[in-house]
Protein backbone atom coordinates (compact mmCIF):
# COMPACT_ATOMS: atom_id res chain seq x y z
CA UNK A 1 0.00 0.00 0.00
CA UNK A 2 1.37 3.43 -0.89
CA UNK A 3 1.51 6.43 1.44
CA UNK A 4 -1.09 8.15 -0.73
CA UNK A 5 -3.54 5.37 0.14
CA UNK A 6 -2.83 5.35 3.89
CA UNK A 7 -3.70 8.92 4.86
CA UNK A 8 -6.71 11.23 4.66
CA UNK A 9 -4.91 14.57 4.71
CA UNK A 10 -1.58 15.67 3.26
CA UNK A 11 0.04 18.75 4.79
CA UNK A 12 2.77 20.12 2.55
CA UNK A 13 5.57 22.48 3.44
CA UNK A 14 6.37 24.84 0.57
CA UNK A 15 9.99 26.03 0.22
CA UNK A 16 12.11 23.02 -0.69
CA UNK A 17 9.07 20.76 -1.16
CA UNK A 18 6.79 22.46 -3.69
CA UNK A 19 9.27 24.94 -5.14
CA UNK A 20 12.69 26.51 -4.77
CA UNK A 21 12.67 30.21 -5.55
CA UNK A 22 10.56 30.63 -8.69
CA UNK A 23 10.97 27.05 -9.93
CA UNK A 24 8.88 24.00 -9.05
CA UNK A 25 10.55 21.03 -7.41
CA UNK A 26 10.71 18.22 -9.95
CA UNK A 27 7.63 16.03 -9.67
CA UNK A 28 5.73 18.30 -7.29
CA UNK A 29 2.98 19.42 -9.70
CA UNK A 30 2.36 15.83 -10.76
CA UNK A 31 2.23 14.58 -7.15
CA UNK A 32 -0.33 17.19 -6.09
CA UNK A 33 -2.46 16.56 -9.17
CA UNK A 34 -2.41 12.82 -8.50
CA UNK A 35 -3.49 13.28 -4.86
CA UNK A 36 -6.34 15.53 -5.98
CA UNK A 37 -7.44 12.86 -8.47
CA UNK A 38 -7.67 10.47 -5.50
CA UNK A 39 -9.92 12.97 -3.66
CA UNK A 40 -7.34 13.49 -0.93
CA UNK A 41 -7.55 16.62 1.18
CA UNK A 42 -4.56 18.97 1.10
CA UNK A 43 -3.20 21.98 2.92
CA UNK A 44 -0.11 24.01 2.11
CA UNK A 45 1.60 24.96 5.37
CA UNK A 46 4.36 27.52 5.60
CA UNK A 47 6.40 29.13 8.34
CA UNK A 48 7.09 31.98 5.92
CA UNK A 49 5.04 34.94 7.15
CA UNK A 50 6.10 37.40 4.47
CA UNK A 51 3.33 36.64 1.97
CA UNK A 52 -0.45 36.49 2.12
CA UNK A 53 -2.33 33.24 1.38
CA UNK A 54 -3.45 34.78 -1.90
CA UNK A 55 0.15 35.45 -2.90
CA UNK A 56 1.23 31.93 -1.90
CA UNK A 57 -1.62 30.38 -3.89
CA UNK A 58 -0.65 32.51 -6.90
CA UNK A 59 2.95 31.30 -6.65
CA UNK A 60 1.85 27.68 -6.46
CA UNK A 61 -0.41 28.13 -9.47
CA UNK A 62 2.38 29.86 -11.41
CA UNK A 63 4.72 26.88 -10.91
CA UNK A 64 2.08 24.42 -12.08
CA UNK A 65 0.37 23.55 -8.78
CA UNK A 66 -3.12 25.11 -8.91
CA UNK A 67 -4.20 26.07 -5.38
CA UNK A 68 -6.77 28.24 -3.63
CA UNK A 69 -5.94 30.74 -0.89
CA UNK A 70 -8.17 28.86 1.54
CA UNK A 71 -5.85 25.83 1.23
CA UNK A 72 -2.89 27.90 2.44
CA UNK A 73 -2.11 28.20 6.14
CA UNK A 74 0.69 30.60 7.05
CA UNK A 75 2.38 31.32 10.35
CA UNK A 76 1.21 34.92 9.92
CA UNK A 77 -2.47 33.93 10.03
CA UNK A 78 -2.04 31.77 13.10
CA UNK A 79 0.07 34.39 14.87
CA UNK A 80 -2.60 37.03 14.29
CA UNK A 81 -5.32 34.68 15.56
CA UNK A 82 -3.29 33.92 18.69
CA UNK A 83 -2.65 37.58 19.53
CA UNK A 84 -6.26 38.57 18.88
CA UNK A 85 -7.47 35.79 21.19
CA UNK A 86 -5.35 37.34 23.95
CA UNK A 87 -6.72 40.82 23.46
CA UNK A 88 -3.49 42.28 22.06
CA UNK A 89 -4.36 45.60 20.45
CA UNK A 90 -1.09 46.78 18.90
CA UNK A 91 2.15 45.40 17.55
CA UNK A 92 5.49 46.66 16.29
CA UNK A 93 6.28 44.38 13.37
CA UNK A 94 9.54 43.11 11.95
CA UNK A 95 8.02 41.52 8.87
CA UNK A 96 6.45 41.95 5.46
CA UNK A 97 2.97 42.13 3.94
CA UNK A 98 1.83 38.69 5.06
CA UNK A 99 2.06 39.33 8.80
CA UNK A 100 1.06 43.01 8.56
CA UNK A 101 -2.11 42.18 6.62
CA UNK A 102 -2.97 39.27 8.93
CA UNK A 103 -2.65 41.42 12.06
CA UNK A 104 -4.73 44.25 10.62
CA UNK A 105 -7.42 41.79 9.50
CA UNK A 106 -7.78 40.70 13.13
CA UNK A 107 -8.09 44.28 14.35
CA UNK A 108 -4.55 44.65 15.67
CA UNK A 109 -2.97 48.06 15.04
CA UNK A 110 0.47 47.92 13.44
CA UNK A 111 2.63 50.60 15.03
CA UNK A 112 5.34 52.15 12.87
CA UNK A 113 8.18 54.61 13.46
CA UNK A 114 9.84 54.90 16.87
CA UNK A 115 7.22 54.24 19.56
CA UNK A 116 8.24 54.33 23.22
CA UNK A 117 6.14 51.32 24.19
CA UNK A 118 3.81 48.78 22.54
CA UNK A 119 1.86 45.71 23.62
CA UNK A 120 3.87 43.33 21.46
CA UNK A 121 6.74 42.96 19.06
CA UNK A 122 6.04 40.45 16.28
CA UNK A 123 8.97 39.06 14.30
CA UNK A 124 8.83 37.31 10.93
CA UNK A 125 10.87 37.29 7.75
CA UNK A 126 11.75 40.85 6.74
CA UNK A 127 14.02 41.19 3.72
CA UNK A 128 14.02 44.98 4.04
CA UNK A 129 15.00 45.20 7.72
CA UNK A 130 17.53 47.86 8.66
CA UNK A 131 19.58 48.36 11.81
CA UNK A 132 17.38 51.15 13.15
CA UNK A 133 14.24 48.99 13.09
CA UNK A 134 16.08 46.03 14.58
CA UNK A 135 17.28 48.27 17.39
CA UNK A 136 13.79 49.66 18.04
CA UNK A 137 12.35 46.16 18.26
CA UNK A 138 14.93 45.16 20.87
CA UNK A 139 14.33 48.35 22.89
CA UNK A 140 10.58 47.76 22.94
CA UNK A 141 11.06 44.20 24.17
CA UNK A 142 13.43 45.44 26.88
CA UNK A 143 10.66 47.86 27.94
CA UNK A 144 8.16 45.07 28.40
CA UNK A 145 6.56 44.29 25.03
CA UNK A 146 5.65 40.66 24.51
CA UNK A 147 7.98 39.07 21.96
CA UNK A 148 6.19 36.73 19.54
CA UNK A 149 7.76 35.14 16.46
CA UNK A 150 5.87 33.77 13.50
CA UNK A 151 8.65 31.19 13.17
CA UNK A 152 12.27 30.60 14.09
CA UNK A 153 13.67 29.18 10.84
CA UNK A 154 17.32 30.15 10.73
CA UNK A 155 17.35 29.94 6.92
CA UNK A 156 15.32 29.07 3.86
CA UNK A 157 16.35 27.53 0.53
CA UNK A 158 16.97 29.84 -2.41
CA UNK A 159 18.20 29.00 -5.93
CA UNK A 160 21.83 29.82 -5.13
CA UNK A 161 21.91 28.40 -1.58
CA UNK A 162 20.30 29.32 1.73
CA UNK A 163 19.25 32.80 2.87
CA UNK A 164 18.81 34.12 6.42
CA UNK A 165 15.33 33.37 7.74
CA UNK A 166 13.12 34.90 10.42
CA UNK A 167 15.01 32.97 13.08
CA UNK A 168 18.24 34.75 12.19
CA UNK A 169 16.55 38.12 12.74
CA UNK A 170 14.84 36.89 15.89
CA UNK A 171 18.15 35.74 17.34
CA UNK A 172 19.52 39.28 17.19
CA UNK A 173 16.52 40.67 19.09
CA UNK A 174 16.53 37.87 21.67
CA UNK A 175 20.26 38.25 22.25
CA UNK A 176 20.04 42.02 22.60
CA UNK A 177 16.97 42.11 24.85
CA UNK A 178 17.75 38.97 26.83
CA UNK A 179 14.23 37.63 26.22
CA UNK A 180 13.09 34.42 24.58
CA UNK A 181 10.23 34.68 22.10
CA UNK A 182 7.04 32.68 21.97
CA UNK A 183 7.17 30.92 18.58
CA UNK A 184 4.02 30.04 16.63
CA UNK A 185 5.34 28.21 13.57
CA UNK A 186 6.74 24.71 13.14
CA UNK A 187 7.94 22.79 15.12
CA UNK A 188 5.50 24.30 17.61
CA UNK A 189 1.92 22.96 17.51
CA UNK A 190 -0.30 26.00 16.71
CA UNK A 191 0.43 26.19 12.98
CA UNK A 192 0.14 22.47 12.35
CA UNK A 193 -3.07 22.12 14.31
CA UNK A 194 -4.60 25.02 12.40
CA UNK A 195 -3.58 23.40 9.10
CA UNK A 196 -5.22 20.11 9.99
CA UNK A 197 -8.38 21.93 11.06
CA UNK A 198 -8.38 23.87 7.78
CA UNK A 199 -8.15 20.61 5.83
CA UNK A 200 -11.10 19.13 7.70
CA UNK A 201 -9.34 16.81 10.15
CA UNK A 202 -8.54 13.14 9.73
CA UNK A 203 -5.31 11.16 9.66
CA UNK A 204 -2.53 13.48 8.48
CA UNK A 205 0.82 12.95 6.82
CA UNK A 206 3.17 15.92 7.07
CA UNK A 207 5.56 16.31 4.15
CA UNK A 208 8.58 18.54 4.63
CA UNK A 209 12.25 19.07 3.86
CA UNK A 210 13.51 20.09 7.31
CA UNK A 211 14.16 17.83 10.26
CA UNK A 212 14.20 20.68 12.77
CA UNK A 213 10.82 22.19 11.86
CA UNK A 214 8.64 19.91 9.72
CA UNK A 215 9.65 16.53 11.10
CA UNK A 216 10.10 17.71 14.70
CA UNK A 217 6.69 19.39 14.55
CA UNK A 218 4.97 16.22 13.36
CA UNK A 219 6.75 14.12 15.98
CA UNK A 220 5.66 16.46 18.78
CA UNK A 221 2.03 15.91 17.80
CA UNK A 222 2.39 12.17 17.26
CA UNK A 223 1.81 12.51 13.51
CA UNK A 224 3.53 10.56 10.74
CA UNK A 225 5.88 12.45 8.44
CA UNK A 226 7.70 12.15 5.14
CA UNK A 227 11.08 13.84 4.77
CA UNK A 228 11.82 14.67 1.14
CA UNK A 229 15.43 15.34 0.19
CA UNK A 230 14.72 18.24 -2.14
CA UNK A 231 15.38 21.08 0.31
CA UNK A 232 17.45 21.64 3.43
CA UNK A 233 17.95 18.32 5.26
CA UNK A 234 20.03 15.51 3.78
CA UNK A 235 20.41 11.79 4.38
CA UNK A 236 23.60 12.56 6.25
CA UNK A 237 21.66 14.71 8.72
CA UNK A 238 19.53 11.72 9.75
CA UNK A 239 22.41 10.09 11.62
CA UNK A 240 22.66 12.91 14.15
CA UNK A 241 19.05 14.12 14.20
CA UNK A 242 17.19 14.22 17.51
CA UNK A 243 13.95 13.23 15.76
CA UNK A 244 13.39 10.85 12.88
CA UNK A 245 10.82 11.00 10.10
CA UNK A 246 8.43 8.11 9.67
CA UNK A 247 9.42 7.89 6.00
CA UNK A 248 12.22 9.30 3.81
CA UNK A 249 12.01 9.86 0.07
CA UNK A 250 14.21 11.41 -2.57
CA UNK A 251 11.19 13.43 -3.72
CA UNK A 252 7.39 13.38 -3.73
CA UNK A 253 7.29 10.27 -5.89
CA UNK A 254 7.74 8.46 -2.56
CA UNK A 255 4.04 9.12 -1.88
CA UNK A 256 3.06 6.65 -4.57
CA UNK A 257 5.65 3.91 -4.14
CA UNK A 258 4.52 0.68 -2.50
CA UNK A 259 5.61 0.54 1.15
CA UNK A 260 5.43 -2.01 3.89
Amino acid sequence: MSLAERYDVFLFDLDGVMYRGSEPISGAPEAVARLRSLDKRLAFVTNNSSRTPEAVAATLTRVGIPADADEVVTSALVTADLLASRGIEEAFVVGEDGIVDALRARGIRVVEGDPDRVDSVVVGLDRHLDYAKLTRAAILVERGAALVATNADASFPAPEGVWPGAGALLAAIETTAGVRAEVVGKPHPPLLRAALDRAGGGRPLLIGDRLDTDIAGAAALGWDSLLVLTGISTRGDLATASVAPTFVGDDLAALFAASG
